[in-house]
């Protein structure tokens, strides 16, 4: 059994990560679905859409949720999700944090959402040129 992966996103985003990571990998490790939140859906029809997939992914040893910007409609349907047993949500989706849980496919859910925060968090990266280094 693995833990299910669940990304709730503004539009295609989320599809666009999974393929884009997907691609990077070489392969998709985990059973993985992803839900499209237009500013036309209705959150209550979403939310029971990903209720479902909830249901559909979780193999027995959860569901992680990851979403894109905290407080927004995908993230507040995805917050909603907590009600559910063994489900963990991430907000702040990107791709260095979707690569590294894809990277670690064996964890349990509690240690995968801890690698989704630490993917994200050091996957930010201030990039700049050695003569404009401001730490000297």
């Amino acid at each position: 059994m693995s833990v299910g992966l669940l990304i709730v996103t503004h539009g295609r985003i989320g599809e666009q990560l999974l393929s884009t990571a997907t691609s990077v990998l070489g392969f998709c490790p985990l059973q993985t679905a992803y839900l499209a939140v237009s500013q036309k859906s209705d959150p209550e029809s979403l939310l029971e859409q990903a209720s479902r997939l909830c249901d559909e992914l979780d193999r027995g040893d959860g569901v992680l949720v990851l979403t894109d910007m905290y407080g927004s409609t995908p993230s507040n349907i995805a917050n909603r999700l907590l009600g559910h047993p063994q489900v963990q949500v991430v907000a702040g989706i990107n791709l260095p944090m979707l690569v590294r849980v894809l990277n670690y496919p064996s964890l349990n859910l509690y240690e995968m959402a801890n690698k989704a925060l630490s993917g994200g968090h050091d996957g930010i990266v201030f990039c700049e040129s050695e003569d404009e280094r401001h730490d000297q």
